[in-house]
């Protein structure tokens, strides 16, 4: 399984973007996508979870904000991001977990949120 993360941008704090996650290879195995961000200085954290199922669940930080979504015809996991602030400003990663408990990352993608 590869991953390829894409929409990061520049936004102004209110805005909004949307991230997706493309999934190349096999996804059968694949019990959760979910998505990361790590901002300067900080540890990488945990901001949604898509278990295979459909449950989601999301940092408090993001609740009511951010939407994670999946378009299985496309193997995309997408992340709306609405009403960004300045602290939402990391890098944000895709990943995925196998029922075996093999994770793949895809390579991340910028969001900065001008105050």
């Amino acid at each position: 399984v590869q991953l390829q993360a894409s929409g990061g941008g520049l936004v102004q704090a209110g805005g909004s973007l949307r991230l997706s996650c493309a999934v190349f290879g096999s996804i059968f195995s694949i019990n959760a996508r979910a998505w990361y961000r790590q901002a300067p200085g900080k540890q990488r954290e945990l901001v949604a979870v898509m278990t295979r199922g459909g449950i989601t669940n999301y940092a408090d930080s993001v609740k009511g904000r951010f939407t994670v979504s999946r378009d299985n015809a496309k193997n995309t996991l997408y992340l709306q991001m609405n009403s960004l602030k300045p602290e939402d400003t990391a890098v944000y990663y895709c990943n995925t977990r196998s029922s075996s408990g093999l994770i793949t990352w895809g390579q991340g993608t910028l969001v900065t949120v001008s105050s």
